[in-house]
């Protein structure tokens, strides 16, 4: 019998009191399954920023989560981020999540690195490691970044960070296990040991979806489209359905020897209880 894997889980930081309500809900809910860590976003250009770091910190002072805090190049001096990385560390943050980030001027847009700041994710990840030791998780696509052109341009870029001092890497969301199984393969022929954990999206609104799809050149089956066909005013059963896909493509993995596994909970605790359920995982009892 294969054993269930370990998860850890992404939360957005709220824009409004009733979000940030139900993110301490949702953080509440599934710290009994025991994550490996949780991490905290930005959003795009590197909004959002203050509640990000804010969030972190009261995550490792007043639950026994590990957080890890998202930290990206975009607007802001290389100062200013070993500032925020220095703090962490004091506040007993010992992880982040370090991404080039999305260009100021939104996705799609050419990005330019900040005047003074650090350039791209492999140089933010060595300011990181002459700070402190963290523990760093860095990003990768599987179907490959829309910049980077090419399956070896991807991996060139992951061996970068790599080679850097990253720990381990995330990727974007997918829903075929053989696009990243393949991506594994190619990295592993490419000399990279380190993990390289599946990131799945638990997002149940499908117009979402493929939006978010569609920006990071992740493809959606046609029977999955199938399923939510007819739902758009079903919340309810959207859940189902969403929490299905994600578990039957966590048990294919699973299946092929994958032991960790990401979730992008969109901030939906009741959703990702479901599907760690399904995995086998279920809250454990707390002191």
């Amino acid at each position: 019998m294969t054993s269930a894997p370990e998860v850890s889980f992404e939360f957005f930081p709220p824009k409004t009191p009733e979000m940030e309500e139900k993110l301490w809900d949702s953080v509440r809910r599934l710290a009994p399954v025991r994550p490996r860590f949780v991490s905290v976003t930005y959003g795009a250009g590197g909004s959002t920023r203050t509640r990000t770091h804010d969030i972190v910190r009261r995550m490792a002072e007043e639950t026994d989560l590990k957080p890890a805090g998202h930290i990206t190049c975009v607007a802001a001096t290389r100062t200013e981020i070993d500032q925020v990385l220095t703090d962490y560390w004091t506040a007993g943050v010992k992880r982040i999540v370090a991404l080039r980030g999305d260009p100021t001027a939104g996705i799609g847009t050419k990005y330019s690195p900040h005047p003074g700041g650090y350039a791209y994710a492999s140089d933010l990840i060595a300011g990181a490691r002459n700070i402190a030791d963290f523990d760093i998780s860095v990003g990768c696509y599987p179907e490959v970044h829309p910049e980077a052109g090419s399956l070896s341009a991807e991996i060139d870029n992951l061996k970068r960070k790599f080679d850097a001092g990253a720990t381990r890497a995330i990727t974007q969301f997918f829903f075929y296990p053989d696009v990243y199984l393949r991506f594994l393969d190619a990295a592993r022929a490419a000399g990279i040991a380190q993990p390289i954990v599946p990131g799945i999206m638990l997002q149940s609104n499908f117009k979402g979806l493929k939006r978010m799809a569609g920006l990071c050149n992740t493809s959606i089956p046609s029977r999955i489209a199938d399923l939510y066909d007819g739902l758009d005013n079903d919340p309810e059963t959207r859940d189902l359905v969403t929490a299905h896909v994600a578990a039957d493509l966590c048990n294919r993995l699973v299946e092929q020897g994958v032991d960790q596994l990401h979730f992008y909970t969109m901030n939906r605790a009741g959703l990702s209880l479901s599907t760690c359920r399904l995995l086998g995982l279920k809250p454990q009892a707390q002191a």
